[in-house]
């Protein structure tokens, strides 16, 4: 008597169905950003490669610390002085924020609010589009200006040291377009709730929320299905 073969299962793959849709986040506390320097990372290169130093280390240079701080989508000054910095801004000057660091805080927000949405769905659920190898969105609405930090580096010993970054006054706001699937785990409300939630709870750039502060926060004040 032959064996009677079991049915094969048949397993169901949903096609993807690719939306993109506007969304604007605006912030409700200023931005801190801190992008690493051409300078500070040949430094630290250095450093691991062990080379022997030629010359003296150059004077910390507060103007050109601000400026290099930020993610420039326009030419960057070639002379850090006020005088420069106001030239670009009059020139039509942008800067941006890596969109990375958006969706990061909305899968952040999910695990630290106990939402039960896994992590590792989220990641292949939504993609914010970015310009340039930074992956930047645009930060609207307001000029960076320069901010003063004491803060303490190194090891057990840690020693002062004063930071000058960039900072965007409130006002700020990005306009960002965001891909997802239709067909998906997730709701696009629920993606959307959950990047507010990230605003708030995690947040991003220096001293956001997720790191002690109360910088870097934002929500979502419009959404809009792109054709």
């Amino acid at each position: 008597m032959a064996v009677k073969k079991s049915e094969a299962e048949v397993l169901e793959i949903k096609p993807i169905i690719k939306r993109t849709i506007s969304v604007r986040i605006v912030g409700d506390t200023p931005l801190i950003v801190h992008k690493w320097s051409k300078k500070a990372k040949q430094e630290m290169l250095d450093k691991q490669m062990k080379k022997t130093k030629t010359a003296a280390r150059k004077a910390k240079d507060p103007f050109e610390d601000f400026v290099t701080s930020a993610y420039w989508m326009t030419d960057e000054p070639t002379e850090f002085t006020p005088e420069a910095f106001k030239a670009a801004v009059e020139n039509g000057a942008r800067w941006g924020f890596p969109v990375t660091s958006i969706k990061q805080a909305a899968i952040m927000a999910s695990s630290r609010n106990e939402t039960g949405l896994k992590g590792t769905a989220l990641k292949g659920s939504f993609f914010f589009a970015g310009e340039g190898t930074d992956r930047l969105a645009e930060v609207k609405g307001v000029v960076p200006v320069m901010r003063e930090d004491m803060v303490r580096v190194g090891g057990i010993s840690k020693t002062a040291d004063i930071r000058y970054r960039a900072e965007f006054p409130v006002g700020w706001y990005m306009d960002l377009l965001m891909d997802y699937n239709a067909n998906g785990p997730f709701t696009v409300e629920q993606i959307i709730n959950l990047i507010n939630l990230g605003g708030f709870s995690v947040g991003i750039g220096e001293w956001r929320p997720e790191r002690d502060g109360d910088y870097g926060m934002f929500h979502v004040a419009a959404q809009g299905e792109v054709i």
